[in-house]
């Protein structure tokens, strides 16, 4: 054979190789930099559902790092000496793709880890728990992808309708408390069936949802709503999700009870029925979902003035605080993704305060921003801080024991939520910690 003629056809082979092998080291060193970011952040738990790769089956064919939905936002599986590896734990939402996408079988889903459990509710394939009568479907029980939570909402609907004893009268047939993506599929589902139901929500629209960063993508999937049918998008934001959900909930007439908190839960004397003990009232129903995510209760702070009407626990819209003094209390991403947001608002004053002396639960790029910020002079942070009074026109706060009293129109608390294991526990639902298991 001619030798022109073979350097002429190893000339392209050659290139493609050394191309691959250039980016896999530009890959390579882009998966440590992010475990680096993660451990020196502490952010190397999983929040819930994540994967566990085995490297000996591993053949680093990158199927998984390619299939999560989240790879192209945020750092979360990469391939560091040619295997994959979950590079972002706490950026990891659960979302399954990588399982399914692992051509050899390399990938396992669990809940929590050696060092911190995770509290699952002991749910039966029927969405029912072990009181029967009461059901759970959504993230509550481990499942955080939005399109999956919506067909547990659907699926578990079904259920409830193949119980006995509806119709009766004074009572409704099932009560649903929480309005994120599994109770709207509910709902809509009850609506379907003809059920006498109810649906209550503490907050607002969305649930957990309504919680998310600005612009967060939120579905990479259609899913399929009873009434409704197929969602007719695939990507899409929380912004633009909860809009499509206002639609529907105008376009179908669903109601919601929104404000409304559930403080307990008790079966009757008959042994068949529950009453439903709220913030503002009491319900008798035939069965019980919940769907109220994972996020709970939001935490207080538990000091004078917090009552107030300026006082609210997540951001909805930066530019309603234009020309106002505002307080954001919290040191995770919620925080400093609502303080820097605020602080570019045109005459904004914002202060930072957090009680602990750094932010180590906060990702690298929002930690950045806040520093950035505060040395341009457009933010002040208060580390090792504490709100101690909350007034009408100010807020006082404890920083290093001397007492700060700041000019306030506007507190954000941003404090993280009280998970519902304990409001699980005594309605009498078996829980149990999972340490990195299915």
């Amino acid at each position: 054979m001619n030798p022109l003629l073979v350097v002429l056809y190893l000339i392209p082979v050659v290139a493609i190789v050394l191309w691959y092998l250039r980016a896999s080291k530009r890959r390579e060193e882009v998966s440590i930099r992010a475990a680096q970011e993660a451990i020196e952040a502490s952010m190397t738990e999983p929040p819930s559902l994540h994967p566990v790769i085995d490297p000996n089956k591993c053949i680093g064919c990158r199927s998984c790092v390619a299939a999560c939905p989240e790879q192209y936002a945020h750092a979360v599986l990469g391939m560091i000496r040619g295997k994959a590896r979950l590079v972002g734990p706490s950026n990891c939402i659960g979302h399954g793709a990588c399982l399914k996408a692992c051509p050899v079988g390399a990938i396992n889903l669990v809940f929590g880890t050696e060092k911190r459990g995770v509290d699952i509710p002991m749910v039966q394939p029927d969405f029912q728990t072990n009181i029967p009568g009461i059901f759970i479907a959504g993230e509550l029980g481990g499942m955080g992808l939005i399109r999956n939570a919506i067909e547990q909402g659907r699926q578990a609907l079904e259920s409830i309708t193949r119980l006995d004893g509806f119709g009766v009268s004074g009572s409704y047939d099932l009560v649903i408390i929480g309005a994120g993506p599994a109770g709207i599929a509910a709902s809509l589902g009850a609506m379907k069936a003809k059920l006498n139901f109810l649906t209550l929500e503490q907050d607002s629209l969305g649930g957990t949802v309504a919680h998310f960063p600005r612009g967060k993508l939120v579905m990479t999937r259609p899913a399929i709503l009873p009434i409704v049918g197929k969602m007719k998008f695939t990507e899409t934001s929380k912004e633009k999700l909860l809009e499509y959900w206002q639609g529907v909930e105008a376009s179908t007439g669903l109601k919601v009870n929104y404000n409304e908190r559930v403080t307990a839960i008790n079966r009757l004397p008959d042994g068949k029925s529950f009453e439903v003990v709220t913030s503002s009232s009491t319900y008798k129903t035939r069965a019980v979902l919940l769907t109220i995510g994972r996020r709970g209760t939001p935490r207080q702070l538990g000091v004078p003035g917090e009552d107030l009407s300026k006082v609210v626990y997540r951001l909805i819209d930066p530019e309603q605080y234009r020309g106002q003094h505002v307080l954001v209390v919290g040191g995770g991403d919620s925080a400093l993704e609502a303080a820097h947001s605020i602080a570019e608002q045109p005459g904004t004053t914002v202060t930072l305060s957090y009680r602990s002396p750094a932010f180590s639960r906060a990702k690298a790029k929002n930690r950045d921003k806040v520093s950035e910020l505060a040395a341009a002079g457009r933010m002040r942070v208060l580390m090792e801080s504490n709100v101690r009074e909350i007034r009408e026109d100010a807020v006082a706060i404890d920083v290093g024991g001397e007492a700060v009293i700041l000019p306030n129109q506007a507190v954000i608390v941003c404090a993280g939520g009280i998970l519902p294991t304990g409001f699980l526990r005594e309605v009498g639902i078996e829980v149990e910690t999972k340490h990195g298991s299915a």
